[in-house]
């Protein structure tokens, strides 16, 4: 039996447009809020409704402030773009794709005159364009900016900068494999090119297959049973790399070209049992946090609740 996983579940938000609005604006406690344009590029556009006091929104020199999170208040750990006035009471900051923005979690804020940073609010995140979006595959790298709402309900960006990168496109999992058709920017799968499965914690533990594709595309199958083998208890994860040939450097396969920022608990597919030498796991597909393609391994409970 074969399954296809490759759309969000049944039921889940549409990602396309999201984001809340939150009060009036002008209120006087109303901290700053945003609307978040994404154009096919990879820039952005930020609205700002500034909170409600005099002269807000004529503050030329306002600015809007994205700070990496965990950084070490390195220069590149901040970025400052202008706040200009755009009508309607609104301030606006641009992005654009040209200009870099590191790998990571960027959490936005605004800075008036004389100020302190303040935390914005999301408004509106308008990011139909990066459904369609397609990078040249010839491109040394490929740039991702996501706007999304963080668990206490203010506005960051993910970021990502890979290059080359290995994305993730249609995955289809069977009792004892899964198969993953993909594409790549910056270096192309030669006919030596192979998948590496990393055991997570463990860089001597590498499992191997072979990749067949033509040009930018690629596709791989890796064995579940391979993957369990080394089992030895508890949840283990292998992480997945495409080597385009024998004398490049592995990629991180993920899926980083669609709206949605984190994919963890949105993009899930079904994991398999199997009979392992220690033991009964269950093995299946996964994107983690940052939205790279792994393995997981883990014991099947479900076999222990039937007995």
């Amino acid at each position: 039996m074969t399954t296809s996983a490759d759309l969000p579940l049944r039921g889940a938000a549409a990602p396309s447009v999201s984001g809340v609005i939150t009060g009036e604006p002008g209120a006087p406690s109303e901290p700053p809020r945003a609307d978040c344009v994404a154009d096919s590029a990879g820039g952005l556009t930020f609205d700002v409704v500034p909170p409600g006091r005099p002269g807000a929104a004529e503050a030329w020199d306002a600015a809007l402030l994205l700070r990496r999170r965990g950084g070490r208040g390195a220069p590149t750990d901040e970025l400052r773009l202008p706040l200009v006035p755009a009508g309607d009471g609104r301030l606006r900051a641009a992005l654009p794709s040209t200009v870099a923005l590191p790998e990571g979690r960027w959490d936005a804020f605004a800075v008036s005159a004389g100020g302190e940073p303040e935390r914005i609010m999301p408004g509106i995140n308008d990011l139909r364009s990066l459904l369609d979006r397609r990078p040249d595959p010839e491109r040394g790298s490929v740039a991702v900016r996501i706007p999304y709402v963080t668990k206490n309900g203010n506005l960051s960006v993910r970021s990502w900068l890979r290059a080359p990168h290995a994305e993730a496109g249609e995955i289809h999992v069977t009792e004892e494999s899964v198969s993953v058709r993909g594409r790549t920017f910056g270096r192309a799968a030669g006919p030596d090119a192979v998948v590496e499965a990393r055991r997570r914690g463990d860089p001597e533990t590498v499992r191997t297959a072979p990749v067949t594709g033509e040009g930018t595309r690629f596709t791989f199958s890796l064995s579940y049973p391979e993957l369990a083998g080394p089992w030895q208890g508890g949840s283990e994860a292998w992480d997945l790399w495409l080597r385009p040939a024998a004398d490049a450097d592995a990629v991180r396969i993920g899926r980083l070209l669609d709206d949605v920022a984190e994919k963890k608990h949105i993009f899930t597919y079904p994991s398999q049992p199997l009979t392992a030498p220690n033991g009964p796991v269950r093995v299946g597909p996964y994107y983690t946090l940052d939205n790279d393609l792994s393995v997981r391994v883990a014991e099947d409970r479900s076999q222990d609740a039937a007995e």
